[in-house]
């Protein structure tokens, strides 16, 4: 397996990473095979085709909003929240978009976007299609793409190959497809997880530009935490649901001596961390994809934790965990999924515990047995979650659940440190178990707002 840290943590904007990054990645790349062809300027009309999950939920996931942005030719992790709305405006009272920033266009988006709720593209559930006509109405370009969690997106073509390895053609210097190879490879090498992956990131850059890198990471997801618990306000999306990370701040920082009596005050605290990023999330600001961005509380909510509570804290033990956590995320990636489209919540929230309860272990000084327990230990308590936002918002239950995958981890870490390493379930059997249930699991619970709380839930 070759995947960079940074392919499973990037910056882009919320409040999806399947169904908002993924869809302005996928027409970024559009626009660079148009501009390969020498094409964008014979461009007369461009229509987008959402089909499956995408459409089912895309609406109140910004899907719209994404396929917008990038096809002017924003990126996810250059476009500034606080323009979002200006530009939109633009396109809807002009009727025109400027594709790629550099040749204007008709576009009415009842016409040229369209949701086909009730089909859906053969390789995945999350699936969308680009067609780009000359002025006469001949069809230039049509490609099809598939976000398939996590920011990543695969082509027609790519994804008739998924089975192929991600990265093959780097090579890395530890290599690894499952937890019992990294095991191995750390047994052998006398290497801690981190350091496993730390070297294998020497395939891609250096080690200042790593270090760099991981401090632009963390910098990021702090920022976040520190947006949340200054706004207020209802999020948008129409559930009117209230903010609750500012006034939760306000609360704990009044009255820090109530800790002396209530010592559970720092989960207090490790909610408000997981609150206020995803409610900055599903307001459509600037998170980390953790390894997805309906997922994006539950690491930077951990290492919080880590950073202001656990003695010794220091900036090697905040790169340690983003590290370690990466490797658990790459195994997640290779041998089963962070889409909710195909695992329902496991595969995120459920993904995002089983790396942050690793990644804590690490900082702490537990042992490759004792971080491989951890995060065996988040995703076995997360079996079977699902994923049914009412509203098809990242809302309800989303920014909660994000909460209660921050805690989880937590306690995962602490159980797996009162131990040896020695467990009964591998980390590699609850990865294939998590795999077959969200094959098993029913379409309704994996993203599509038709069960569970999306339904029995009255919209108010």
């Amino acid at each position: 397996m070759s995947l960079s840290i940074f392919e499973l943590f990037k910056i882009g904007i919320g409040p999806s990473s399947s169904h908002t990054v993924g869809p302005m990645v996928a027409s970024n790349r559009f626009l660079m095979e148009l501009d390969t062809q020498d094409l964008t300027g014979k461009v007369g009309a461009v229509k987008v085709k959402l089909y499956g999950s995408l459409a089912l939920t895309g609406k109140g996931h910004a899907t719209d909003t994404a396929v917008l942005l990038g096809l002017s030719g924003e990126v996810p992790d250059g476009v500034d929240p606080d323009d979002v709305v200006g530009i939109l405006e633009g396109i809807r009272g002009s009727k025109t978009l400027n594709l790629a920033g550099k040749h204007r266009i008709p576009f009415v988006e009842a016409e040229h976007l369209q949701f086909n709720m009730d089909d859906t593209l053969p390789k995945h559930p999350n699936g969308m299609r680009f067609i780009a006509y000359d002025e006469t109405g001949d069809i230039l370009l049509s490609q099809a793409y598939y976000s398939v969690g996590g920011g990543f997106v695969m082509s027609e073509e790519e994804a008739g190959h998924r089975d192929d390895k991600p990265g093959q053609n780097i090579q890395v210097k530890y290599p690894f497809n499952s937890a019992d190879e990294l095991m191995a490879v750390g047994k052998r090498a006398g290497l801690s997880i981190a350091e496993i992956v730390l070297e294998n990131e020497n395939a891609w850059r250096e080690d200042d530009e790593v270090r760099d890198g991981l401090r632009m990471l963390w910098d990021a997801m702090d920022s976040c935490i520190r947006r949340g618990c200054e706004m207020d306000g209802v999020l948008p999306g129409g559930l009117k649901v209230k903010r609750r990370a500012s006034k939760l701040y306000a609360e704990l920082k009044e009255k820090p001596e109530a800790a002396l009596k209530d010592q559970l005050m720092i989960l207090d605290w490790v909610n408000l961390f997981a609150l206020a990023v995803n409610e900055e999330n599903a307001a459509g600001g600037r998170v980390v994809t953790a390894p997805t961005n309906g997922a994006a509380g539950v690491i930077p909510a951990v290492v919080a934790y880590y950073d202001r509570f656990v003695p010794g804290s220091n900036e090697d033990g905040i790169f340690t965990m983003l590290a370690t956590a990466a490797a658990i995320g790459m195994l997640y990636k290779e041998n089963a999924s962070i889409s909710a489209a195909e695992m329902g919540c496991q595969g995120e929230v459920g993904v995002a515990c089983s790396m942050a309860a690793g990644g804590l272990t690490a900082a702490m000084g537990g042992t490759n047995e004792q971080i491989e327990n951890a995060a065996e230990i988040g995703m076995e308590h997360n079996l079977g979650l699902t994923c049914d936002p009412i509203g098809g918002l990242v809302q309800i239950p989303c920014i909660e659940r994000n909460t209660m995958g921050a805690v989880k981890a937590i306690n995962a870490a602490r159980l797996a440190l009162r131990g040896d390493g020695t467990h009964f379930v591998s980390l590699d059997k609850v990865i294939e178990t998590m795999r077959q249930t969200g094959v098993d699991m029913q379409d309704k619970y994996k993203e599509t707002s038709k069960g569970g709380l999306a339904v029995n839930v009255v919209e108010c």
